[in-house]
């Protein structure tokens, strides 16, 4: 059970995201201010921390700052501010995501297993699991090769890219901005027609020529892969 430390010191948000990674499965510890998130993060292991940036005590920049110096545990910041400066000073210092409030528990919970999935796992052989699945079709992260079935699709770079998170989200409808910052980066000057084109590429290269339905549009929203 991978245990996660949030440190957020607007209590009813606290409490409402440690109800939802409850019912996940996750196990969860809270901190309401910096000082006492920064005690938890050196005296317990946790898998991922999801950090406020404006805390009383010690603000969440130099949380993250003196966390990042004796631990690369994956660290999202969750905050009301949403200035390019900010967002900038969080990856900067070492951050590995970001999300701004208010936000879907959903995209937060999408976003989570994004992070937890790309720390080492294992499956049953003790071998590095690496593959993901969807009917016919397999994406192999470790070779960064996309089959189905027997045949092998090429792809770009970034169609890979985008194809892997979408498996990795199955279920989740994810937004364009969610996927536009998540597999383009936050740098990316781009509009989010860029996802819409790219997801024509997938479904011209996937889809058209093996008659299958893979990737779903929500119409004003974003686009998911179901597990049928």
């Amino acid at each position: 059970m991978e245990k996660i430390l949030i440190i957020e010191d607007e209590e009813k948000i606290a409490r409402f995201v440690e109800l939802e990674l409850g019912f996940e499965g996750y196990a969860v510890e809270k901190a309401l201010d910096g000082r006492r998130g920064l005690e938890l993060a050196k005296v317990c292991n946790f898998d991922l921390i999801l950090l406020d940036i404006m805390l009383p005590g010690i603000n969440g920049i130099e949380v993250l700052r003196r966390i990042r110096q004796f631990s690369d545990v994956p660290i999202i910041l969750l905050t009301a501010r949403d200035a390019v400066v900010d967002k900038v000073a969080g990856l900067d210092g070492g951050a590995n995501d970001y999300i701004t409030k208010p936000f879907a528990i959903e995209e937060l919970l999408a976003r989570i297993r994004v992070i937890l999935r790309k720390t080492p796992s294992f499956n049953s052989t003790g071998l590095k699991a690496s593959v993901l699945f969807t009917g016919a079709l397999r994406l192999d992260v470790e070779r960064r090769e996309v089959w189905i079935d027997t045949t092998l699709i090429e792809l770009t770079k970034r169609e890979f890219d985008l194809l892997q998170y979408l498996l990795e989200n199955k279920n989740i409808v994810l937004k364009r901005e969610t996927l536009l910052e998540s597999v383009w980066g936050y740098d990316f000057s781009g509009g989010t027609n860029a996802v819409d084109v790219y997801i024509c590429y997938l479904r011209a290269k996937i889809e058209e020529p093996f008659e299958i339905m893979l990737i779903h549009t929500v119409r004003g929203v974003g686009y998911v892969i179901k597990d049928e």
